[in-house]
């Protein structure tokens, strides 16, 4: 209750007090005067005088007596008070609980009400005028005898006598008539009427003031025990009617929108209207039943969560994470939903990647290509071309799709680290799902380093590089996109296609940094392999100079070779076949002066040659005009069989050219394309077509013509998808290579641990082998197995399922 100023006791002057004092004639003076405050008259009071005779009746030991009849008047009064002003305005309706009122009842009902709430407003502000000057006259009796008996003050007793008399009344039920009608004028307001808010405060104020017993304990504030429970109660059952309208009425955004408003009002309410002791209470029952009751409904709209993210509505998403956040810290069903969709966009890339690719199959299958060994071959390639545009655009597809979702994340979502986590989960899993992934992810990167990043600034640069590493880390098998990336890598570097080794250096140092040194060793390797070639090319170079015009070793042309160490460079990459072609003479002789001087330099070393990974520059004079061009090492071989043709002989036919140059069909085939398929055709094919037969011949274009001096002549596919027979050795090689790390992992673990039960061995080998690739838990069962069987480790006697490490 509101504390009244402290007043000063004054001694009265002497002689004030006279030894006798009769209390009826006092009292009847008081009481007079007392009566003329309730009917307003005070201002003909002498406040003074009636402070000296309540004074000589406490100072006479009259205090109870006092107390007693100033308690009676006050009760009379407010009895007075009750019959005749507010029983006459307590509205019928309210009385007899009839609602729902429409038309001219309903604005009766609303005027009825507000003249209560006004009268009863104009009572309480009376009532507590009236009592502030009885206890000013009674300040004696309050600051004595009500402090010595443990007594409410006069204004505390005037305020409990207005509960039972006033508000308490159960003949007129006007504390029931109070609730109904402030129920009533709210929920008025809430349907869009406009109401009167200073009666209602001041009501609500009253009751804030008022407390169950005298005692005055805060919880006991009749606001809180008589009136909030029904004004809880009946705004929980009008936002359920209301949460169910708004399902029916609008759509998902407009929902939200409208819960966003009802909560600002409802807000609003509790500073200008209800008291701020409930905005908690009111707001957890706008969360329950517009918010949790129905979010979920919301959400699965037609214009719901889904509209919303592909539609990229930012301000929407927004609003929807502001109000789940009321309801759910965790967001759960807003992460369920968001990323649900997430995933089916994923898959939906993942289906638009196969699609493609088995309709161009389909149509190679329908057109009846050749079924020779060489032509199939190049049949794969075509479709392993085409896969690896696919899969570029895949991973352009999968990083706009994840930049949207972080834009979203970003703009809408807060930053909230557990959505950006159920995020990452989401991509990760859609990712996966895709086996090629790791291939086509190393394909983007080579793609953008032999010529994505070209004329870009660093900073552009260094952002590929970033969105490249970020899906690098969604992979579950890094060590099936590190053989690729090694196969990628070193086609880039031998057929010199990367458009800078400083921005391939920082890849790997961002590869380093992700998954440590192990796994980029051989990637620098390859570079420390292409420095010191360089070098070494530079050192035959300075000794070529140093021979005499004649000298047989003296080569008529420059040389630069490529030395490879075998464990850096993957097979796949350089060729696992050693049989080497039949050079001309001139380049025999030049492959002969390099061997014989490398090991000159490096004895006890092997050379192995490998002429499908290199290339040549040639000139040529083509209708009376020089050409240089560069072309592969198999396509120098074989326009240079031309140079040797009897006179009257122009044409080699294709089993010519394989008997002449002992190239190995597949790459013939492939060679033979460039030269004489693809748009530089340096050689005629006879008969023309886009595959190459045993049947064919070729002969040297003559008609042969280009507006550039340099060009180059390309190798088909020399950076593409796998096809299916290339995908079976990957997948074979790299389960291979899994099966010895994880014996390596196994072994470690027990060389340190000694002893281990087999659940907890599983659980470190998984730990320790997760950062590049899942480990099948069948698979480390029989790479343990394999290690008892060899005695590496053993069964501990008794305990089967516990393992021991053997020295």
């Amino acid at each position: 209750m509101q504390q009244r100023p402290r007043g000063r006791i004054r001694p009265p002057r002497r002689g004030l007090v006279t030894d006798q004092v009769d209390f009826d004639e006092v009292w009847e003076v008081l009481s007079q005067s007392l009566r003329e405050i309730h009917q307003k008259n005070a201002s003909t009071l002498s406040f003074e005088a009636l402070y000296r005779n309540a004074y000589k009746l406490v100072l006479k030991k009259h205090g109870d007596g006092l107390y007693k009849k100033v308690k009676e008047l006050v009760s009379e009064h407010l009895q007075y008070v009750a019959d005749r002003d507010v029983k006459p305005l307590v509205p019928s309706a309210v009385i007899t609980g009839s609602s729902n009122l429409f038309g001219s009842a309903a604005i009766e009902k609303r005027i009825g009400g507000s003249k209560f709430l006004e009268q009863l407003q104009a009572v309480w502000e009376d009532h507590q005028l009236c009592m502030s000057m009885i206890t000013d006259v009674l300040m004696y009796m309050n600051r004595i005898y009500c402090a010595d008996h443990k007594l409410p003050t006069t204004y505390a007793t005037g305020m409990g006598l207005f509960r039972e008399f006033i508000l308490l009344n159960n003949v007129y039920n006007i504390g029931t008539a109070l609730n109904r009608v402030i129920l009533d004028q709210i929920q008025m307001e809430r349907d869009g009427d406009v109401i009167s808010h200073g009666p209602i405060r001041s009501c609500i104020y009253m009751l804030e003031c008022l407390y169950e017993s005298e005692e005055e304990n805060e919880h006991e504030r009749i606001y809180l025990t008589r009136f909030e429970n029904d004004f809880l109660a009946a705004s929980s059952e009008f936002y359920k009617a209301e949460g169910q309208r708004l399902l029916h009425e609008c759509d998902a955004a407009t929902y939200l929108q409208k819960v966003d408003k009802r909560l600002r009002e409802e807000r609003d309410r509790c500073v200008d209207t209800i008291s701020s002791l409930s905005e908690s209470k009111i707001l957890a029952v706008v969360d329950q039943r517009l918010i949790k009751e129905n979010i979920r409904e919301v959400l699965e709209m037609d214009s719901g969560i889904k509209s919303m993210l592909d539609h990229d509505r930012f301000g929407d998403l927004r609003l929807l994470y502001k109000l789940i956040s009321r309801v759910d810290p965790d967001k759960s069903v807003l992460k369920e939903m968001a990323c649900n969709r997430l995933i089916e966009l994923g898959k939906e890339i993942n289906a638009n990647l196969k699609n493609p690719v088995a309709a161009i199959e389909k149509e190679q299958q329908e057109n009846g290509e050749p079924s020779t060994s060489g032509a199939a071959a190049v049949r794969e390639e075509k479709s392993a071309s085409n896969a690896t545009a696919l899969a570029i655009k895949w991973v352009n597809d999968v990083l706009m799709l994840k930049d949207r979702y972080d834009r979203i994340w970003e703009q809408s979502f807060g930053e909230d680290k557990s959505i950006q986590t159920a995020i990452t989960r989401a991509v990760t899993q859609f990712v996966n799902d895709l086996k090629e992934a790791p291939e086509y992810i190393s394909l983007f990167i080579d793609d953008n380093l032999r010529r994505g990043i070209k004329g870009r600034a660093e900073n552009e640069v260094d952002e590929v590089l970033d969105k490249a590493i970020t899906l690098f880390r969604y992979l579950t098998d890094k060590d099936l996109f590190e053989r690729h990336y090694k196969i990628h890598l070193s086609r880039r570097l031998l057929a010199n296609r990367s458009l800078s080794h400083d921005t391939e250096k920082q890849m790997i140092g961002k590869l380093k940094v992700e998954v440590g040194v192990a796994f980029t060793s051989k990637l620098e390797g390859m570079f420390k392999d292409m420095t010191l070639s360089e070098e070494l090319s530079t050192a035959f170079r300075r000794d070529q100079e140093g021979l005499g015009p004649d000298s047989p070793s003296k080569l008529k042309f420059d040389l630069s070779m490529n030395v490879l160490t075998t464990t850096f460079w993957p097979t796949k990459a350089v060729g696992s076949d050693s049989k080497p072609c039949i050079y001309p003479p001139e380049i025999e002789a030049a492959r002969t002066s390099f061997t014989s001087y490398y090991l000159t330099r490096f004895s006890g070393r092997k050379l192995i040659w490998k002429p499908n990974m290199g290339s040549a520059d040639i000139k040529a004079t083509f209708k009376g005009r020089k050409h240089e061009f560069n072309v592969p090492t198999f396509g120098m071989v074989i326009l240079l069989a031309f140079n040797d043709l009897p006179p009257g002989q122009d044409t080699l036919s294709y089993t010519d050219l394989k008997e002449i140059t002992a190239i190995p069909d597949e790459d013939l085939i492939r060679n033979l394309q460039s030269l004489a398929v693809s748009k530089t055709r340096l050689l005629t094919k006879m008969p023309m077509s886009k595959d190459v037969k045993p049947t064919d011949t070729f002969k040297i274009n003559d008609q042969f013509s280009s507006k550039t001096f340099r060009f180059r002549v390309g190798l088909v596919a020399i950076n593409k998808a796998e096809n299916e027979r290339e995908k079976k050795e990957t997948n074979e090689s790299v389960e291979k290579d899994r099966g010895y790390q994880i014996e390596a992992a196994i072994v470690r673990t027990m060389k340190q641990r000694k002893t281990l039960s087999h659940q907890e061995l599983l659980i470190e080998v998984v730990e320790q082998l997760k950062n590049r690739f899942a480990p099948d838990i069948s698979m480390v069962k029989k790479r343990i197995e394999s290690l008892i069987e060899r005695e590496y480790l053993e069964r501990v006697d008794g305990r089967r399922e516990t393992y021991k490490y053997l020295a």
